[in-house]
């Protein structure tokens, strides 16, 4: 059984930055298999995709709207996953959710991740 336990968030101005974190827990996480995603969600909305990265090859994947704005990098020794968000803009307020899935072949697809966090609330003030 995998746990996902999420840190970070807050409140921030209109272009400022906030970073995500995100620690895995439990021993079936496959390190060359899992990919481990971040999310947003707001009322009324479906979960969006915000970045991913594949653990083995660290490969990464963002949403076109994060682009340039956002890093997302893992720690191999820690089991960790940071999202570092940069220019941050109103519309990014959002609670933000890490996951993790095995095998997953489009990392945009929240139904690829089996496995999500607790969640985590971004504001940005204008």
């Amino acid at each position: 059984q995998i746990q996902l336990v999420q840190s970070g968030g807050g409140l921030v101005q209109v272009g400022g930055s906030l970073s995500l974190n995100c620690e895995v827990f439990g021993r079936t996480f496959n390190r060359y298999r899992n990919t481990v995603g971040w999310f947003r969600q707001t009322p009324g909305n479906e979960r969006e995709f915000v970045a991913a990265i594949k653990w083995y090859s660290g490969t990464t994947d963002y949403a076109d709207f994060v682009k340039g704005r956002v890093t997302i990098s893992r720690d191999n020794a820690k089991l960790t996953v940071d999202l570092q968000m940069n220019s941050l803009k109103p519309e990014d307020t959002a609670i933000y959710f890490c996951a993790t899935g095995r095998n997953v072949i489009t990392s945009s697809i929240s139904s690829e991740y089996d496995c999500w966090g607790q969640g985590t609330q971004v504001t940005v003030s204008p």
